[in-house]
């Protein structure tokens, strides 16, 4: 087994696990009264991921290494993990709103809005960087924007229009 290759299992058992995370979560949350947002465009970041990680096992699995752009890589899982603790149970691959409960701004979220996108759109770039594949690295990333576009545009309304009942209430 390459190191391109097992870098790649390790990436895809990560994914799995999350979607699996994500999926516990969902459930969760729906059962305590949330509400889906947006999932007409969800499919399409499946697909986007999905095609991200099956291009990347296609080209990449006997590609060489940067070790540079790997280690840059590995510290954005290192983001990644702040940012899954600190929205704990609230953590999911979908637009999930639950009523009444106020926005998350603790953890990454004092600095940015939406920093799990940001991670998100580096490991989409970096990855690929790291095993030689600028093409795949630039192609990905100008999808993944598409669909991101969508995803934050309608995230921004949904918590919008949560905070703004929140408000209310109080």
């Amino acid at each position: 087994m390459t190191l391109a290759s097992l870098i790649l299992t390790l990436v895809t058992l990560e994914r799995i696990a999350e979607l699996m995370l994500a999926r516990r979560n969902t459930k969760a949350l729906l059962a305590r009264g949330a509400t889906e947002v947006g999932a007409n465009h969800y499919p399409w970041i499946v697909l986007v991921h999905a095609a991200w990680l099956a291009a990347l096992w296609i080209f990449g699995r006997n590609q060489q290494v940067s070790l540079a752009a790997l280690a840059v890589y590995i510290a954005l899982q290192g983001c990644r993990i702040w940012i899954l603790s600190t929205l704990g149970s609230r953590w999911t691959t979908r637009i999930i709103v639950l009523p009444g409960e106020p926005l998350i701004a603790s953890g990454p979220y004092r600095y940015l809005s939406h920093p799990n996108y940001v991670i998100v759109v580096a490991e989409i770039a970096v990855l690929p960087l790291a095993l030689h594949l600028p093409l795949l690295a630039l192609v990905f990333t100008l999808l993944n924007g598409a669909v991101l576009v969508v995803r934050i545009r309608t995230e921004a309304q949904a918590l919008s229009a949560c905070t703004e009942r929140v408000s209310r209430a109080s």
